[in-house]
């Protein structure tokens, strides 16, 4: 009997499907701010050991989440949308109820390892209500949108309860860009706007009384009512409580028009900016890299938020393009509220900056939604290829 030969393809030609659909812009832009991220960690970090090891090696697994996740089917991810958040909301009440505290904050949970299940609701959340009105499809009512509001509502309070402002803003606002893209409607938008614009100019314009010694706002706690007053007059205490913003902006005024140049940033170096390698690492950036370099970074955000826009507006179904639009946009607010924060226009409240921030959770929730991103720009593509 002759021998049967196989002719097996190459190497190259097995592998290439697994990347067939994958929107490459978006790709070219992620390698860039993360390559953006690796320079400024290591000039800012090289004083500290690990730290930059440690950076790269999160990216490293943050790419290989979002490779991962970039080959599951928006079905499937419908599919885990509802168990994502009952789990993740279920973790956050044993957080409530018995929660590691860790510098006055319980936002910890041992389940085997410890996890902060607040990270986790930044992918559930949006999850769970693209689902939701996927389900409603071509019959929605004021009431869909009551009980999307309690689905967002639930979490939101307990990740806030921990206390944690910042995380909270992030899930409430991927949360709100679903409802907001489902179709709500700007009569019902506009009031809330409002309320908030007169809310800060009575602000500023109470400031004085409101933020005197003994003054409580009962509706915040302390400390969040400490990170407000200081935003408004950070030189009423410059070497204690405002002596974090008055720095960034310090660093941020010496970078000039050009920059210091790299590793060259004295603020930096002598350890005036604090947490130089988290929350406040766009402070080094500028310094480093000037009035320029944060055009350039500005544009590389804007640019993935546009691609990921792009990638919303062709996807195929509701769900994906709430999904997609969703998770865009919560990049704008970790870049937008983090920028704001060091530059002394928003509060405190600790919400690292894409790519660039120092954080092993953090990251692989970046590489997940942006995953999402691919797997969502897949399906929209290779139907018609």
């Amino acid at each position: 009997m002759a021998d049967v030969v196989i002719d097996r393809p190459p190497l190259w030609r097995r592998v290439l499907p697994i990347f067939q659909g994958f929107d490459w812009p978006l790709v070219a832009i992620v390698i860039l701010l993360g390559g953006l991220g690796l320079g400024v960690m290591y000039s800012v970090a090289h004083e500290l050991p690990g730290r930059f090891e440690l950076h790269a090696r999160n990216m490293i697994i943050a790419a290989g989440v979002m490779f991962l996740v970039a080959q599951v089917p928006p079905q499937k991810l419908m599919a885990v949308a509802v168990p994502m958040y009952i789990v993740g909301v279920a973790l956050l009440v044993a957080v409530a109820l018995f929660g590691i505290t860790k510098k006055g904050a319980q936002r910890w949970v041992t389940v085997g390892i410890v996890i902060q299940p607040s990270e986790l609701m930044k992918i559930a959340m949006p999850l769970m209500l693209a689902w939701w009105f996927q389900k409603r499809e071509g019959q929605l009512r004021g009431l869909d949108f009551v009980v999307a509001g309690l689905i967002l509502a639930i979490p939101s309070a307990l990740i806030l309860q921990q206390p944690d402002l910042g995380t909270t803003l992030l899930v409430a606002s991927s949360g709100l860009f679903v409802i907001f893209f489902a179709g709500l409607s700007w009569k019902l938008i506009i009031p809330p706007v409002m309320l908030g614009v007169v809310g800060i100019i009575t602000l500023i314009v109470m400031e004085p009384a409101w933020c005197a010694p003994g003054v409580d706002w009962h509706i915040l706690h302390e400390y969040q009512r400490q990170r407000v007053c200081t935003l408004l007059d950070p030189m009423k205490d410059p070497l204690g409580r405002g002596f974090h913003i008055i720095q960034g902006m310090i660093a941020i005024g010496a970078g000039g028009m050009w920059g210091r140049g790299f590793m060259q940033g004295t603020q930096t170096h002598l350890n005036f900016v604090p947490e130089r390698t988290t929350d406040f690492i766009f402070a080094a950036f500028a310094e480093e890299f000037g009035f320029i370099g944060v055009l350039l970074l500005l544009a590389a955000f804007f640019f993935l938020i546009w691609r990921g826009l792009k990638i919303a507006i062709e996807a195929p179904t509701l769900f994906a393009r709430l999904l997609a639009a969703a998770l865009t946009l919560v990049h704008f607010v970790y870049a937008f509220v983090n920028m704001g924060m060091v530059s002394g226009i928003l509060p405190v409240v600790g919400v690292p900056l894409p790519f660039l921030s120092y954080g092993g959770t953090a990251m692989v929730t970046l590489g997940a939604s942006l995953g999402i991103l691919m797997a969502i720009a897949k399906s929209s593509r290779l139907p018609r290829s």
